[in-house]
């Protein structure tokens, strides 16, 4: 009997070890406007996860983490179940007249600029509790920035499973190949989260990668 149980304990250790490496708590990473948050929520859309937030124009319009929980995504036969929690946009400086550019009063503007510097304080200490992270980046722009540079070694330096996400792909200006040459060492899928290019070997990597 002693034998028994002691094989049923340790197939339990082992189912119990199965389902822990299946489920993953991810954060969706990068600067302003790259579209983390339209990401967020085709991924909730598409798997039927709580829709995150609304999206702007504006830079920072996601000023606080929000988070949607058990989120199943399976794709090519594997699967993974996910908490996902969208971040504010990071960034290196946040000036409340870069805000009123975009038509915003001047109260508004200040207000908008400290909800955003909070917002980043947020992101890096949710760091300490994800088990790996989406850094989303907007291919149209030039991937060697103070950001992406600063994101990506911080995620390195903490060990964290990384995937790239290079958004915007519908966009004539689009060269994810930038991204890629500037960050070889990290895996990366090309997307448009407007338009659903390529989601699905998105989710086939996510799979990948974090189950």
């Amino acid at each position: 009997m002693s034998v028994i149980r002691s094989l049923r304990m340790n197939f339990a250790v082992w189912i119990r070890w199965i389902v822990g490496k299946k489920k993953a708590k991810i954060g969706i990473y990068g600067p302003p406007n790259a579209g983390k948050t339209t990401l967020a929520n085709r991924i909730a859309k598409d798997w039927g996860g709580m829709y995150l937030g609304g999206i702007s124009h504006v830079p920072h319009e996601t000023r606080r983490a929000m988070r949607t929980d058990g989120v199943m995504i399976r794709a090519n036969g594997s699967s993974v179940e996910l908490d996902i929690v969208d971040t504010p946009g990071m960034a290196t400086k946040i000036d409340f007249r870069d805000f009123m550019a975009y038509g915003l009063e001047e109260e508004e503007a200040k207000r908008r600029a400290k909800e955003a510097t909070e917002g980043v304080i947020e992101s890096i200490k949710w760091l300490d509790d994800l088990d790996g992270v989406l850094l989303v980046m907007d291919s149209t722009e030039d991937p060697y920035t103070q950001v992406n540079v600063t994101v990506v070694g911080n995620m390195e330096a903490r060990k964290l499973p990384l995937l790239i996400v290079a958004n915007k792909m519908d966009l004539p200006k689009a060269s994810p190949s930038r991204i890629k040459a500037a960050f070889p060492q990290h895996p990366l899928v090309t997307i448009s989260a407007l338009e659903g290019s390529n989601i699905d070997q998105l989710y086939v990597a996510i799979a990948r990668h974090f189950g």
